[in-house]
């Protein structure tokens, strides 16, 4: 769509669809990894944080929860956490504080949603937990044996410390759920995907349905008639291919390892690459797995950090790894806008989110330059914005590039309240 067609709707469908929904629930959000659990707890009446904050280093020294008040500020909480059921119960712990809390009794806390990175083709919308959901996830392990495996403790640290409160489970592949054959399968034995479930499953696709309805929430458009880039640019990244509302491609794969360059995940390599330095450096594959996902990308090639922020001052000041390293990033966004333009035959709506892609304007204006052919036009001066809703391209932009601070707590909070008040 052209920018010069833009209507901005104070109240839009998205929103309207949550005004509808709301409720006297409150919802607590828990994304439990494998030594950590991020936690947002809502008001579903006006879809309000009341608590938000984090536990890291669980099952090591030193661990501690960081929790955000109302007012702002921060503050670290130091406590031994050694498992997830631990863990949890601090965060339940703080949450009923005097002093920083914000619940007097558990009671108020309705339901439970859960991130779970891997569904595999078992899920392909959010549901709620039962002990047969419990096991299929653990039966994903092999899949993503990290974010699974933390997600599971989490759940069951819920179900031994909340053992009447529903649970919902949504999934960070369920939204690629709907790509073609064609996209999904790699170009190995068929009877591989049959029996061992090999194929691109994609992730952050909670992040992705989000922003792509909000875009066009924004824009007054409708999504079945939009073909759209959603570019979740953080220290994990991915594209999504958002044909008519459904997505046909993104650029995630078995894991996150695939695609993009990122913080410190090495993206798109050739296995021959891979084969030969494991040869070469000694290692097994789980040591070449960590190697690929953790000192890779980014850091990798820069040998200074995974935090964009930090290449791009040391860019600014002639290192030039550092300029390198910005070079592919930037480089390899481009190449999946223009593969993903073609997929769809063409494209309308480009969408920058996350931390990287809603703050850094460099990387924003690199990746869409020398598009031009495909229509968009970058406006340098909108372009400037960090973290909030606009629109960068120019008036006469074929192609409508916004910025859209994503949302995916909120998702998964309002997933989690429809599911519950459906099955009461």
């Amino acid at each position: 769509m052209r920018s010069s067609v833009i209507k901005h709707n104070p109240i839009n469908l998205l929103t309207q669809e949550l005004i509808n929904s709301s409720t006297e629930m409150k919802i607590l959000v828990l994304n439990c990894g494998s030594s950590s659990i991020k936690y947002k707890l809502y008001d579903m009446n006006d879809h309000s944080v009341l608590a938000a904050g984090g536990v890291e280093r669980i099952g090591l020294d030193e661990a501690f929860l960081k929790v955000t008040l109302p007012n702002g500020e921060k503050r670290v909480i130091m406590h031994d956490m050694p498992d997830h059921k631990e863990g949890v119960n601090f965060v339940f712990q703080t949450l009923l504080d005097k002093e920083i809390g914000a619940i007097k009794d558990l009671s108020e806390i309705d339901a439970v949603g859960h991130r779970v990175v891997q569904g595999g083709d078992k899920f392909c919308e959010s549901t709620l937990v039962t002990p047969e959901v419990e096991q299929g996830i653990e039966e994903l392990c092999d899949l993503a044996p990290v974010h699974n495996a933390g997600h599971l403790r989490g759940i069951r640290a819920v179900d031994a410390l909340m053992p009447t409160t529903p649970q919902v489970v949504v999934f960070d592949n369920a939204f690629h759920s709907t790509m073609p054959e064609h996209a999904f399968l790699y170009a190995v034995p068929y009877e591989l995907y049959e029996k061992y479930h090999v194929r691109r499953y994609g992730f952050h696709g909670t992040s992705h349905r989000y922003v792509s309805q909000r875009v066009c929430d924004f824009l007054g458009c409708d999504i079945k008639t939009q073909r759209i880039i959603t570019c979740h640019i953080g220290n994990g990244a991915s594209v999504a291919a958002i044909k008519y509302g459904k997505c046909v491609d993104t650029s995630m794969g078995l894991t996150p390892l695939e695609g993009l360059m990122m913080g410190s995940r090495s993206g798109d390599i050739d296995p021959s690459a891979v084969t030969y330095l494991m040869d070469k450096l000694g290692k097994k594959p789980q040591e070449m797995a960590d190697f690929l996902n953790k000192e890779s990308g980014v850091l990798g090639i820069t040998g200074i950090s995974s935090d964009m922020r930090e290449i791009e001052s040391a860019a600014a000041e002639g290192n030039k790894r550092a300029r390198l390293a910005l070079d592919m990033y930037n480089y390899r966004i481009k190449k999946y806008i223009g593969a993903y333009a073609a997929a769809m035959g063409g494209v309308d709506i480009i969408v920058w989110t996350a931390g990287v892609g809603e703050n850094q304007v460099g990387t924003r204006l690199d990746a869409c330059s020398h598009l031009e052919f495909l229509g968009i036009k970058i406006d340098e001066e909108a372009n400037k914005v960090r973290g909030e809703e606009t629109i960068i391209s120019t008036p006469d932009s074929k192609v409508t590039v916004c910025v859209i601070p994503t949302d995916e707590e909120l998702v998964i909070a309002s997933d989690t309240m429809k599911i519950v008040a459906e099955k009461k």
